[in-house]
């Protein structure tokens, strides 16, 4: 299964455990395993390199468990088969967003305009608060 170019997982490394799942069925739902969960360990794959490894384990770190398994569950559909194919393709899309590489971060500077709005706003609050401190006589009387 091709992820992204250069990159291509072989089925061997993805476990597919099969549960019943919740939500609405009918009698079906007490009777089949429609759920899928896929694992995927991301510690001892063979596919992918350190780097590749280290990004995922990064930016999947709430997705994996201690053991460094990536699960990805799916139980939208009443079909076992339907369910497999829909946790594939979320798993690639989790792999493919996890090694995006990132746009660098270009620097700019605040124009004069926005420097100005900012400090007009912040007298507009003040001269709102001060008017409230000055008025707390009349709650007084």
């Amino acid at each position: 299964m091709i992820v992204i170019p250069g990159l291509e997982i072989p089925e061997g490394e993805l476990e597919f455990v099969a549960s019943r799942s919740g939500g609405p069925g009918g009698q079906n739902v007490n009777k089949v395993s429609s759920r899928v969960t896929l694992r995927f360990d991301v510690g001892h794959s063979g596919s992918l390199n350190e780097e590749q490894r280290t990004r995922i384990q990064r930016r999947l770190a709430t997705r994996i468990n201690k053991d460094g398994v990536l699960q990805v569950t799916s139980q939208r559909t009443r079909s076992q088969d339907l369910n497999r194919a829909d946790a594939i393709e979320r798993f690639k899309e989790l792999l493919r967003a996890a090694l995006r590489e990132d746009k660098p971060r270009v620097k700019t500077r605040a124009t004069r305009s926005s420097k100005e709005e900012r400090l007009k706003e912040k007298r507009k609050r003040t001269t709102v608060k001060q008017a409230r401190v000055k008025g707390s006589k009349a709650w007084d009387d």
